[in-house]
């Protein structure tokens, strides 16, 4: 399995981004996805998880409310909407797959395939 990031860039506090997760073949049924992010210095920090039949979705507590992560099956992506952003929120991000258990989906560990992230900038 692959997958590509895409979205990231420079936004005023307030603001909102919308990252994409473009995923090989039909990953997309088999694989759950999640988005970390990662500030230097800082161990990578689960974000968001979709499992791979849609039924479970889980946040960081940190953005609960303001992020949402949501599928296309059918251009086999997977979207992380990113709503009324804050300067702590600046990080790359990362999105994995892989079939961790529901209760360890923020161990970043139990991830098969990573892409190449992408940065996110929250800033005046």
């Amino acid at each position: 399995v692959q997958v590509v990031e895409s979205g990231g860039g420079w936004v005023q506090p307030g603001g909102s981004l919308r990252l994409s997760c473009a995923v090989s073949g039909y990953a997309l049924y088999y694989y759950a996805i999640a988005w970390f992010r990662q500030v230097p210095g800082k161990e990578r920090e689960g974000v968001s998880y979709i499992s791979a039949n849609d039924e479970d979705t889980f946040y960081a507590d940190s953005v609960k409310g303001r992020f949402a992560i949501s599928k296309d099956h059918a251009n086999f992506t997977v979207y992380l909407q990113m709503n009324s952003l804050k300067p702590e929120d600046t990080a790359v991000y990362y999105c994995a797959a892989g079939t961790p258990y529901r209760t360890s989906w923020y161990r970043d560990r139990l991830y098969d395939a990573w892409g190449q992230g992408t940065q996110v900038t929250v800033s005046t």
